[in-house]
């Protein structure tokens, strides 16, 4: 499968720059002439990794996010988003659905179940103390790829 573009962005871990993210990732993606259907599910998804990175990788501190975007000529999105937060020590707990971290009640335990649901792929990697890897995964419907 060969590359035809790619795009990194670092961000400083505060809630006002997860929309700038989502942006970003939209009009990225828009290279590849998706349908509205298509980039409101990666909007949504790149706002649930994002917001996982500030609210649970961070905490109560302010740290950075990597995100690295990569468009591939059989319309195939792979975005990488990371931080160097605390990290999870239970994946595969983390990924059910309800399940949070978040004691206040204010969060719904449903980010990695909605980034499944709009993406095709989720893949998670994470190292308590080190931070974690969320890598979604897209084949777009369009066929603007020559278009790129």
């Amino acid at each position: 499968m060969k590359q035809i573009n790619e795009m990194k962005l670092q961000i400083p871990g505060k809630s006002a720059n997860e929309s700038f993210a989502r942006a970003a990732l939209s009009a990225f993606a828009a290279q590849l002439d998706p349908t509205i259907d298509e980039l409101a599910d990666i909007k949504t998804a790149v706002s649930e990794a994002v917001t996982n990175c500030i609210v649970h990788g961070y905490r109560d501190e302010i740290g950075p996010v990597y995100i690295h975007a990569k468009l591939y000529e059989d319309n195939t999105l792979t975005i990488k988003i990371r931080d160097k937060g605390c990290g999870i020590p239970d994946i595969k707990q983390a990924m059910e659905p309800l399940f949070t971290t978040c004691t206040t009640g204010e969060r719904a335990g449903l980010g990695f179940a909605v980034m499944q649901s709009f993406m095709d792929k989720v893949r998670v990697t994470s190292k308590p103390g080190k931070g974690t890897c969320v890598v979604l995964t897209k084949k777009l419907l369009s066929k603007g790829a020559g278009n790129a």
